[in-house]
């Protein structure tokens, strides 16, 4: 695994980024680069991660990531960078 590419929207509330962080540093996920805007109470975050290192596989992680969501309420995905660029090249 190498970068990924974690999205995350929902309503916004105190503390999506630090759980989404917290659980990434745990599996030895890297925060390349992060955006994160609320717009009329609504969170949307895109994240780019290495996961070259990780103690945790992709498919794992990306069922993590979903219950984390889940649990708060958003909806969290996780893609390899790969499949991202070839689905957004036109």
């Amino acid at each position: 695994m190498k970068k990924i590419i974690i999205t995350v929207v929902g309503k916004d509330m105190v503390g999506i980024i630090a759980e989404v962080s917290a659980f990434l540093r745990k599996a030895n996920v890297n925060i390349l680069d992060i955006s994160q805007t609320v717009v009329q109470d609504y969170f949307n975050m895109m994240m780019i991660a290495d996961g070259a290192k990780s103690s945790v596989k992709f498919d794992s992680l990306s069922k993590e990531l979903a219950k984390i969501g889940a649990g708060m309420g958003l909806d969290i995905r996780c893609q390899k960078s790969e499949i991202f660029e070839m689905m957004h090249r036109v």
